[in-house]
């Protein structure tokens, strides 16, 4: 399984969810579903803002899992 694993990130970065929404022009409410792990699937350009905003590269908020 994998998960989009935002908080550490927006933290390291000091970086609120509404600020990055701002910037990456993406609703609250897909960030939300991105950061609960409720997402089914991930745009690359949406990878590709969030990746841009917060200066990291997808390995840095994408990670797997083994499912149990």
């Amino acid at each position: 399984m994998i998960r989009i694993d935002l908080d550490v990130m927006l933290a390291r970065r000091k970086m609120s969810l509404t600020e990055l929404s701002q910037k990456v022009g993406i609703t609250m409410a897909n960030l939300s579903i991105l950061k609960t792990g409720k997402a089914k699937a991930v745009r690359f350009a949406t990878l590709d803002a969030i990746c841009r905003a917060l200066d990291c590269q997808p390995g840095d908020i994408l990670i797997y899992e083994e499912e149990q």
